[in-house]
């Protein structure tokens, strides 16, 4: 901002405090115009050869009535993975920070010497971080309930969740990607596998983590010279049945230089993951099962025989904020719907449920869009006014530390870990950051060197300014916003 304008700001404040309280409220919206925004931003869009028109920006004081900077605040933009505070901050006061997920496990007949002559049936209600360590330990559990032999199947009650027939390749056709997994109501590990390659002296090795018995691995690569590099290291993957996603084929060259390799893939439909982990997890504890999978609804007639319970959500919502994980995110948009409208949770439930909370807070939702809550769809759309809204009431409510507190830290960790880090402005920010194709946003609090503490939020669509454009505008940005 040049001097002209500070001092006509200053100006203008002195005049505000003589007019009537509905004038001065009509000169409010008089920030920093589009054309006079800061020339640290301005230098990044003219190198970048983003025109202002393709982005929205808004800063404010946390505790002042008028933006200090704002620019197309409201022309409703995509904002991909920074949307996903909306959906955290409605599940944490909605829900509260001590909510939990439960994970039931019934029997259908008693358990005699340690032998159950009947199915086991795993209710799912959506836990959004039962990852393989903790259905060890659910496993582990149930071992001392005194469960040793299971004679029957393992039955898969995933019906909480109803959410839309969906083809997870549909968003950029790279359906076995971990970011594409859908959600379920039973999603174990979110269904993760690492493929491990490993180079011998003729041949390449293959393992997978977790252990997947009902995974099938084709194994047709060839070991090759040359320099450790590539796409993938030259490994192809294939998926001859996409639907069940049972059978992998991997072709292609690896190089023997390259020695080792992990590649981070999903498989398996949700319940045949569940099983596969399940039956490996258990023989691991001493158990065995001898039946089959199918999926089934829980029995009506008998209480669980155990009962897990995940983690927090207040400690949920920073593994989904800091990180961006999109699944957790339609796995909390899911069951706010279930809880607020009624099961089974579905994505409609959900975005209405977000939508009456914000109204219901005053907040201005005309512009919002909300899709599945995690922003991995190109027709989200928000404004950044609305954005600033919202981390404005964030911040004014008994759980604002459990909010900020899952924002990436500027400079230390989550998505943010590595912008500004050597500067004096690292530390000094929680944001959530968001990055499709195309695609660039931020939102979140800065507190300057001042004291004074700031909601930024920015959107910028613009072809490419997902390849580095976007993060240095927002760079750029926080370091204007930290010297105020």
């Amino acid at each position: 901002m040049t001097k002209a304008n500070h001092t006509m700001r200053g100006a203008g404040a002195r005049r505000n405090r003589r007019l009537p309280v509905l004038a001065a409220l009509l000169l409010l919206p008089l920030a920093v115009a589009a054309a006079d925004l800061p020339r640290s931003i301005q230098q990044v869009l003219t190198l970048h050869h983003v025109p202002q028109s393709d982005i929205g920006i808004v800063v404010r004081e946390i505790g002042t009535p008028a933006p200090l900077l704002s620019l197309n605040p409201d022309v409703p933009r995509n904002p991909a993975s920074a949307i996903k505070v909306v959906t955290t901050l409605a599940a944490l006061e909605k829900l509260g920070p001590d909510y939990t997920w439960p994970t039931e496990i019934y029997t259908s007949a008693p358990i005699r010497n340690g032998v159950l002559e009947g199915d086991l049936t795993i209710k799912g209600y959506g836990d959004p971080y039962l990852v393989a360590e903790e259905f060890w330990k659910m496993l582990g559990a149930l071992r001392r309930q005194g469960l040793r032999e299971i004679r029957g199947d393992l039955v898969v009650d995933n019906t909480y969740f109803a959410p839309p027939p969906e083809n997870p390749g549909d968003f950029d056709g790279r359906p076995f990607h971990s970011y594409n997994v859908l959600p379920d109501a039973l999603l174990v590990n979110f269904k993760a596998v690492y493929f491990h390659f490993y180079a011998g002296p003729g041949s390449i090795s293959i393992e997978t983590e977790p252990e997947l018995p009902n995974l099938r691995i084709d194994n047709r690569l060839q070991a090759s010279a040359g320099a450790c590099g590539g796409y993938q290291r030259g490994i192809s993957m294939i998926v001859p049945d996409p639907a069940v996603a049972d059978r992998i084929v991997f072709e292609g060259s690896f190089p023997r230089s390259c020695r080792y390799y992990t590649l981070a893939r999903s498989a398996l439909t949700p319940p045949a993951y569940a099983y596969g982990i399940f039956t490996s997890l258990w023989q691991q504890l001493g158990g065995t099962i001898s039946g089959g999978l199918r999926t089934g609804a829980a029995p009506t007639d008998r209480r669980p025989i155990l009962v897990w319970r995940s983690r927090p959500l207040g400690e949920v919502i920073r593994l989904v904020n800091k990180f961006s994980n999109n699944v957790m995110t339609r796995q909390i948009l899911l069951t706010l719907g279930a809880e607020l409208e009624g099961e089974p949770g579905t994505t409609e439930k959900g975005d209405k449920a977000v939508h009456d909370y914000l109204v219901e807070r005053g907040i201005d939702v005309s512009s919002l869009r909300l899709e599945n809550g995690a922003g991995l769809s190109r027709d989200v759309r928000v404004s950044p006014r609305m954005l600033a809204d919202v981390m404005l009431y964030a911040d004014d409510i008994p759980y604002s530390p459990e909010f900020e507190s899952s924002l990436a830290i500027l400079g230390r960790d989550g998505t943010a870990r590595n912008r500004l880090r050597q500067r004096r402005e690292a530390g000094q920010a929680h944001v959530k950051t968001g990055t499709i194709d195309h695609v660039s946003s931020i939102t979140g609090y800065v507190r300057a060197e001042s004291g004074r503490r700031f909601v930024i939020a920015g959107l910028a669509n613009h072809p490419d300014v997902h390849r580095g454009a976007g993060e240095q505008i927002w760079n750029a940005l926080i370091q204007w916003t930290y010297t105020q």
